[in-house]
């Protein structure tokens, strides 16, 4: 029970410093000016940035294997164990969809009209309301690893991992992409919107052709970074963290545990760039040469934080990752609203013009005095403190906000 729990808390560490890290990489004081590790890569390639996403899909593997072996030596009936499984992974997508349409209304202008009423601005939102999103892709991504956890043997799960990367790696590369005139995928993967899962986002999420508007990312229009496709890539991450978290589960010293995370990372990381040469590691297509990469550094990430704290005993520095890691849903929530809140919607009078709240922040209290570089990672930092005090108070006072 000791080393349990032990675990559970590295595992907290680790999901707070990925909660944390998304805060920073998400909330900058400008767009135009920032590190180049905490920006995503253009396109194929990788950054510290683009490991956030997969290392939370990760831990969610994990967490969901623990979980469940946890809930059936209690005796726990499988069919409520599946029952627990499908509404908490609707309830992620729903939370997910409505960030996604939070404030439920245009706030900005309407096209084709000049003066729109509130009604007007409500019905065009629900026209271009993203369907897919981080928290969407979570959501699918938990339900149906955990399903396969609950139904399956550890050898076909691997089994069913396997098949869904290297399934998804010939769809997305030896068949004709549908439009191009018979090129084969490989040959488009550097153009984001020719290639497979741009098709399959195009036909399942632009809804134009029936009048009911455009449900792509805005920030592309013709494909999703979490579209329907590349979806698959993301359950093979969490398939991988239920690997991950039944080998933690296993009544094994802790330093054995500890070597076979860092082994089977170390080997994952290698199959991931190998991979790479003919299936570039790509985190919008999230790609199969992408999910070994990623779990296998998120493996060794987490044996490094074990070793840390459960085998040496430096907990000193882990308190405000823990804290982090308890409240997940609140940090990634909140911090969607609050964005939207003063990126966009807030406006306030800065030397007599209409700004939003943040652009005024950043400007009077960062960029008066800092370089733009410093001054943008500068606001990125109050962020995600603001955040981590509202956490605090949530944590010192037992609050946990679970799904």
């Amino acid at each position: 029970m000791t080393q349990r729990s032990e675990r559970l808390v590295a595992l907290d560490v680790f999901r707070g410093l990925t909660v944390a890290g998304m805060l920073l990489v998400n909330d900058p004081g400008t767009w135009s000016a920032i590190y180049p590790p905490l920006a995503h890569a253009p396109w194929h390639g990788w950054t510290p940035t683009d490991l956030i996403f997969p290392f939370f899909v990760f831990i969610v593997g994990i967490t969901t294997q623990l979980s469940i072996t946890a809930r059936r030596a209690r005796g726990d009936d499988e069919g409520a164990i599946r029952r627990q499984i499908l509404k908490r992974g609707a309830l992620i997508f729903l939370f997910g969809f409505l960030v996604n349409g939070f404030p439920f209304f245009t706030w900005g202008t309407v096209a084709g009209n000049a003066d729109p009423s509130f009604i007007e601005r409500i019905i065009d939102r629900l026209y271009h309301w993203r369907i897919m999103g981080v928290l969407q892709r979570i959501g699918i991504a938990y339900i149906v690893s955990a399903l396969i956890a609950t139904r399956v043997r550890l050898r076909t799960q691997v089994v069913v991992a396997a098949a869904i990367l290297v399934g998804y790696w010939l769809l997305m590369t030896a068949l004709p992409v549908p439009g191009s005139s018979g090129t084969p995928g490989y040959l488009l993967l550097d153009r984001p919107e020719s290639t497979m899962a741009a098709y399959f986002d195009r036909v399942f999420l632009d809804w134009t052709r029936f009048g009911l508007g455009n449900h792509l990312w805005i920030g592309a229009v013709t494909w999703d970074p979490e579209g329907v496709l590349s979806t698959a890539g993301a359950i093979g991450t969490a398939l991988m963290g239920n690997l991950a978290g039944w080998w933690l589960g296993q009544p094994r010293p802790l330093a054995e545990r500890i070597n076979g995370l860092f082994a089977g990372g170390a080997l994952a990381m290698m199959g991931g760039l190998v991979w790479n040469w003919v299936f570039p590691i790509n985190k919008s297509l999230w790609t199969s040469s992408y999910v070994l990469f990623t779990a296998g550094l998120a493996a060794v990430s987490i044996g490094t934080i074990m070793w840390m704290v459960d085998m040496q005993g430096w907990r000193r520095w882990t308190k405000p990752f823990v804290i982090y890691g308890t409240n997940p849903m609140v940090a990634f929530v909140g911090s969607g609203i609050v964005a939207r809140l003063i990126y966009s919607l807030i406006k306030v009078d800065y030397n007599g013009q209409s700004v939003s709240l943040q652009a005024a922040i950043y400007r009077s209290l960062y960029a008066s005095w800092l370089s733009p570089m410093n001054a943008s990672l500068a606001f990125a930092f109050t962020f995600v403190l603001f955040f981590f005090v509202i956490l605090t108070l949530l944590y010192r006072r037992n609050i946990v906000f679970k799904v």
